[in-house]
């Protein structure tokens, strides 16, 4: 009872100094689940209309919460949540494989349009291996790529896979997703845990052929798994760097690298079952040390004190390991009312929140899943508007990503005057890019500026009367680089 005691004091002080200064700069995002109607749309059977209003509505709700970013899964399964040339509209879309919604509309176009009306960064989510949820059934057209290469395939634990470690299977993966790179005005590429599956049991994946057939470095079979998986990765990064160097890649892995028991060096105090390096043959380290990737995203769905894996553990060690790319924890907010203690009340999550913030290379954080916000399950809306996001945020800046210059001039900034004392901000921005606007208070000893919307708009009102703070925006190009911001005005 005391430790308990303790705990929510630590965690009330912690959260009130959050809230008392601005977190400047903090990534912010919800994930959308599309397979299976997890999040989006709700169901098969929605009309266009309907499927579009659900996104505005949860996109008001992000942008409401001060999030700064969505990641929608737009390639569920070997299918397609927009036009594609390859692949078939999603079942999850519209009922039938293949059939395009009607009206018809591009779904990825709409949702990244919505996304940027609001500020908010768009990552398209992409699972690179999955082709079937079930082998029991195929709902895909004849001239799919299941049918049509199923030498490319294997089937495990129920569902159907591209085989990693094929080199058509690669070049596959890579036109598909820079197809969408090409078309499509997204900010990121985003993949998750799904790399190789997960282990079933003594099963093994029924690679074999592929590894006699492709193994000209005389790998052992786990390290030719891992190398497989290593070429795509960097693969894709240089190919969507030489189409547009501004797409961010990120990757959300399994929340635990390896068990220290198999790496007493550089594994975690932790006992996970399963692991990246060592079943999902995911090298995720190596990706971000070598800069093949711009942020890691690691699924840290456990509460504080879990026996096998440790929250407060696993944060301290994906700080020690972020090698100069941006580090977010994705927390599982699918966990909040369950059975377990630490889930009954929001305590846990706010603690989470409030740790991201306490570690210098943790740079913002996940929620999955987007339904959870909807249904403001347990009041977590309020709580984020209230509590941990009381203020928008700027997007951590990633120094590595070419600045776009010609969005960072400054501009003349004017005001006006209601006759109720509010104050109209207004400047020129003939292109719809993004400003921050501030508040700002500037006296002899002290400077400061509180961020108090992103918008590409062309004016901002300030309801707040009197006072002596000043205002100005600053132009942002899309990655929030932040060029000057305009002459001071009150």
């Amino acid at each position: 009872m005391k430790k308990n005691f303790l705990l929510s004091l630590l965690l009330f002080f912690t959260l009130s100094c959050a809230a008392q200064n601005e977190i400047p700069r903090e990534f912010r995002a919800a994930w959308v689940a599309t397979v299976a109607n997890i999040d989006w749309p709700s169901s098969k059977n929605l009309t266009t209309e309907q499927q579009q209003q659900e996104i505005i509505t949860l996109f008001d709700v992000l942008k409401q919460n001060n999030f700064n970013a969505v990641i929608v899964q737009v390639r569920p399964a070997a299918d397609a949540f927009y036009n594609s040339p390859f692949e078939p509209w999603s079942r999850y879309l519209t009922g039938t494989q293949g059939k395009a919604p009607s009206p018809y509309y591009d779904p990825l176009q709409f949702m990244i349009a919505e996304a940027h009306k609001r500020c908010l960064e768009f990552h398209a989510w992409f699972n690179p291996y999955r082709a079937l949820m079930s082998t029991s059934s195929n709902p895909n057209p004849p001239e799919h790529i299941t049918r049509t290469h199923p030498e490319w395939f294997v089937d495990y634990g129920g569902k159907r896979y591209f085989n990693p470690g094929l080199p058509a299977v690669q070049d596959y993966c890579v036109k598909i997703v820079t197809d969408v790179v090409k078309r499509y005005d997204i900010d990121a590429v985003h993949m998750d845990d799904y790399f190789y599956p997960y282990r079933i049991g003594k099963t093994e994946f029924p690679d074999g052929v592929a590894f006699s057939a492709y193994n000209s470095k005389k790998l052992s079979r786990d390290d030719w798994r891992r190398d497989n998986v290593n070429t795509l990765i960097a693969r894709l990064n240089r190919e969507i760097k030489q189409l547009k160097p501004f797409v961010k890649f990120g990757i959300s892995p399994f929340g635990v690298w390896r068990n220290a028991n198999k790496d007493p060096e550089r594994g975690s105090a932790t006992k996970a079952g399963q692991t990246n390096y060592d079943d999902l043959f995911a090298d995720v380290l190596l990706w971000q040390e070598k800069g093949w990737i711009d942020y890691l995203l690691p699924q840290l769905y456990w509460e504080t004190g879990h026996a096998a894996a440790d929250f407060a553990t696993l944060i301290r060690w994906w700080n020690k390991n972020a090698f100069e790319r941006h580090m977010y924890i994705g927390h599982g907010i699918y966990r909040l009312g369950n059975k377990q203690p630490a889930w009954q009340n929001l305590n846990e999550l706010e603690h989470q929140i409030a740790e991201t913030r306490r570690y210098p290379n943790i740079h913002g954080s996940a929620f999955y899943s987007a339904k959870f916000l909807l249904q403001n399950t347990m009041g977590i809306n309020q709580m984020f508007m209230g509590r941990t996001y009381t203020t928008p945020a700027l997007l951590p800046q990633a120094s590595w990503l070419p600045k776009q210059q010609s969005n960072l001039a400054a501009v003349r900034l004017q005001i006006s005057y209601d006759h109720n004392g509010a104050k109209l901000l207004k400047w020129t921005n003939e292109r719809k890019q993004q400003f921050a606007i501030y508040e700002i208070k500037n006296t002899k000893d002290n400077y400061s500026k509180k961020l108090l919307a992103v918008t590409r708009e062309d004016r901002f009102v300030v309801t707040k009367k009197g006072g002596t703070e000043e205002y100005g925006v600053a132009p942002l190009d899309r990655l929030h680089n932040e060029g000057p911001i305009s002459n001071l005005v009150n």
